[in-house]
């Protein structure tokens, strides 16, 4: 480990983190070494002195992301205790003795005291994903400690960063295998029902696997319903809802790369269904055209409309647009899922718009069960902004 940079803090800013908030923003700092880059470990001390913790430097308004409020080295025993300590939560929770489900998150950034580095894990194949240069840096390290502690139970560690990762000079991740190899096309399972997993071109790691208990609540409430799946990417909630006893699935997506996938999940499955069809489609439009009433059971789960606050106010449009439409369109009686995957949207935000919608619309609307990420995407308490997923079970009369 290089000897770490300094950052002081204006007086009073050191609030947030004697509450062990993870992140430091760019306008509490009263001065940095002039030499700083992005991605190099930084000392952050107060106006008075006092060493406070040491993180990764960014250009940003997040300026610090931090590793830890001790003095201590970040080198491999670091990354190798963190990395463990991920492991035996996923342990003690039941993730490694299900049968039934061979997919979920091993290491979840700041809810595993490792901000900005995700590994998801696939029946054997980690896809690992930084999102700052500093964990970047610690690739090499964080593969090994992966390898060392998983052993028999990893056969493959897929880096995919190239798209995730900051720009910086010097610096290009390549999307690569750091160990093992796949010669064939990846499946593993969830709930039962078994995936492809597009690691290499899907989007996130391949599947969105903070929906699972969410897709297996869609399982147990589609019995003899016709679904709507939109923004279906490769079918999570679809392949649910068909192995729940619903009448009838459509998947739409605007990815007909997606749709295709999906298509082909619901055959190896389902070979003998015949209730399920794909749309390669405009979500916002094929909702327009529906007649109401078409559909008892809808899935909104679209993409992070925002990804910084500045884009909110946008993404909250967004959401309005096509929850109101759902809304309107839903049969009587009908069962709404409804999500928001932006961090920059609160809880309160997505809340608020949802209820405009229901008020707009002029329909009796009740929420069943508030919905969030499963117990493999845990939280630091010290960081609520960690709770980027959030959604709500509607029934609509």
């Amino acid at each position: 480990m290089t000897n770490p940079k300094r950052a002081i803090l204006l007086r009073g800013k050191e609030k947030s983190l004697s509450r062990k908030h993870p992140w430091i923003f760019s306008g509490a700092l009263k001065s940095k070494d002039k030499d700083i880059e992005e991605g190099d470990l930084v000392r952050v001390f107060s106006s008075e002195g006092e060493f406070l913790c040491i993180g990764h430097w960014q250009n940003g308004s997040i300026a610090v992301k931090v590793l830890s409020f001790e003095n201590e080295r970040i080198d491999y025993g670091f990354v190798l205790e963190r990395i463990r300590t991920a492991v035996e939560l996923r342990q003690t929770i039941g993730m490694f003795t299900d049968k039934d489900t061979t997919i979920f998150r091993l290491v979840n950034g700041e809810g595993d005291f490792m901000p900005s580095l995700i590994a998801d894990y696939y029946d054997g194949l980690v896809v690992v994903q930084f999102h700052s240069i500093g964990m970047y840096l610690l690739k090499e390290e964080i593969v090994q400690a992966l390898k060392e502690i998983l052993q028999d139970n990893c056969k493959a560690i897929y880096c995919k960063s190239s798209s995730t990762l900051p720009k910086q000079e010097g610096i290009i991740a390549k999307d690569e295998f750091m160990f093992g190899t796949l010669e064939e096309d990846w499946y593993a399972l969830e709930n039962g029902i078994r995936y492809k997993i597009d690691y290499a071109l899907g989007q996130k790691t391949g599947f969105f696997i903070d929906q699972k208990d969410n897709r297996k609540l869609v399982c147990e409430m589609s019995k003899g319903k016709k679904v709507l799946n939109t923004f279906a990417y490769t079918g999570g909630f679809s392949l649910s809802a068909i192995k729940g006893g619903a009448k009838e699935v459509v998947s739409v997506d605007i990815s007909s790369r997606a749709v295709a996938i999906c298509e082909s999940n619901a055959k190896e499955n389902f070979p003998q269904s015949s209730i399920h069809r794909g749309e390669t489609a405009d979500v916002l439009k094929y909702l327009d055209d529906i007649e109401q009433g078409r559909y008892d059971l809808i899935i909104l789960d679209p993409p992070a409309f925002a990804k910084h606050q500045r884009h909110r106010q946008q993404a909250l449009k967004g959401y309005r647009a096509i929850n109101r439409k759902a809304i309107e369109k839903i049969a009587s009686g009908g069962l709404l899922f409804t999500f928001s995957c932006s961090q920059a949207v609160s809880s309160e935000d997505f809340n608020t718009m949802v209820f405009s919608c229901a008020a707009l619309s002029g329909r009796k609307v009740r929420i069943i069960k508030r919905l969030e990420a499963g117990l493999d995407h845990p939280q630091s308490i010290f960081h609520p902004e960690g709770e980027y997923l959030k959604g709500l079970l509607l029934y609509v009369e």
